[in-house]
């Protein structure tokens, strides 16, 4: 259990130190690994292993889909369709954005992803209609939350993959959970900018038809893909991949706006966006490794196990844990930190672990515009060229909101035992 908490304490201070998420858990677990004897060579092998399993193959194809829809122009026709939609209500060009992180997150399923693609056309229009700028840059993080839960989320295939769930499953469960979180942002965006006295209508210049027209290729994309799923037509991976061939379709024949000298940019970029996410993926893999063959895992979880007595204190302390866990960290870390501890605890309270995949996703969620790392806030201050301190001040409403749902969505099913019995 000693080396259960050097490890750990290792790790913080490296996150201290400002030590990249990847780093600091490989090197926290290989110098556990080297210190307790328990073979170096284990490594290459975990490292290996961590990475080449069949539906994490989805992530690099999902990242390279939505960076060929983003320089389609996808995106921009997306947003001029929703207002003219929404746009003759004062509040329009927010719900629309709120409506517009709901699309893009069923085509990215990364919220920085979503942040970049809808950032830079989204927050001057919402400035035009007179809305202060770090509330604009602050719904467009917020709404972006919603793409690691509207599936296809690559949070969700990793959650999958470590749960032993199917992906197309966890993916269902995601959309009715994403809807409501998106609701209530969009209520939460609505009410301030009444309160303030912001908006105006936004006159059409274009028929509605012909920007349905437009938007048409862009809008069939999740259909497609998770048409597809659900119709078992492909797994997960194989939509990743038929994702990607639309979007070049789209964007080569229909719109026209991409050419071969995008080809090896767009590679580059999703390249190196993958890559991100495996190193944490691998070297996750390997400390979680390390945790519980020093025995730290057994021993949490089985504290954890003796408070399983008061399932609704368990459930708000797991809540309050990932929160705080999310604000400092990426998902996927937090799943490879905590599932290991808390899959035998599912198990033995009967928690259905696809139900917790979204629990603890939207916990994740809410961390991606949650001071201090904030992902989210810092890609969209960095579009929007603000301090990051004018977008934290504009964002509580919108956490609250998350909050909100989070605790709906949390305590459902001891709400429905205790009302219907069932």
């Amino acid at each position: 259990m000693g080396l259960g908490i050097f490890l750990i304490a290792c790790f913080l201070t490296l996150l201290l130190l400002r030590v990249p998420v990847a780093a600091a858990l490989g090197a926290s677990a290989v110098l556990v690994i080297a210190l307790g004897g328990l073979g170096l060579q284990v490594v290459s092998f975990n490292f290996q292993a961590g990475i080449a399993k069949f539906p994490l193959l989805a992530i690099p194809f999902f990242i390279l889909a939505g960076a060929v829809m983003d320089r389609a122009g996808i995106a921009e026709r997306i947003v001029r369709l929703l207002l003219a939609v929404v746009g003759r209500w004062r509040a329009g060009a927010a719900v629309a954005t709120v409506l517009a992180g709901m699309f893009w997150g069923a085509v990215s399923g990364s919220g920085p992803a979503t942040v970049a693609a809808l950032g830079g056309i989204l927050i001057p229009m919402m400035v035009r209609q007179g809305y202060a700028p770090g509330f604009a840059a602050g719904l467009v993080a917020a709404s972006a939350e919603l793409s690691i839960i509207i599936p296809p989320s690559i949070a969700l295939i990793v959650y999958a993959t470590l749960a032993s769930t199917s992906v197309a499953q966890q993916f269902w469960a995601g959309i009715l959970p994403g809807l409501l979180m998106g609701g209530l942002l969009g209520l939460a965006a609505v009410l301030v900018v009444r309160a303030r006295g912001w908006g105006e209508a936004v006159e059409l210049e274009v028929p509605r038809f012909r920007l349905l027209l437009e938007a048409l290729p862009g809008l069939l994309t999740p259909g497609i893909i998770l048409g597809g799923i659900y119709g078992g037509i492909f797994t997960p991976t194989e939509a990743a991949a038929v994702g990607v061939f639309w979007g070049l379709f789209v964007g080569f024949f229909v719109y026209r706006t991409l050419h071969l000298g995008h080809l090896l940019p767009l590679l580059v970029e999703a390249g190196v966006s993958s890559a991100v996410v495996m190193a944490i993926v691998a070297w996750a893999g390997i400390f979680a490794w390390a945790a519980d063959t020093v025995g730290l895992v057994g021993r949490v979880s089985q504290t954890l196990l003796e408070w399983a007595r008061d399932p609704l204190g368990l459930m708000l302390f797991l809540n309050i844990l990932w929160l705080v866990l999310g604000t400092l960290l990426d998902a996927v870390s937090i799943y490879y930190l905590t599932l290991p501890i808390l899959l035998p605890v599912m198990a033995h309270m009967g928690w259905d672990p696809v139900w917790m995949g979204i629990v603890m996703t939207i916990n994740m969620a809410i961390g991606q515009i949650t001071p201090p790392v904030a992902v989210n806030l810092f890609v969209s201050a960095r579009i929007s060229g603000l301090p990051i301190e004018k977008i934290w001040r504009e964002i509580w409403p919108f956490v609250l909101a998350s909050v909100v749902g989070l605790l709906f969505l949390a305590y459902w099913p001891f709400l429905r035992r205790a009302l219907w019995g069932g």
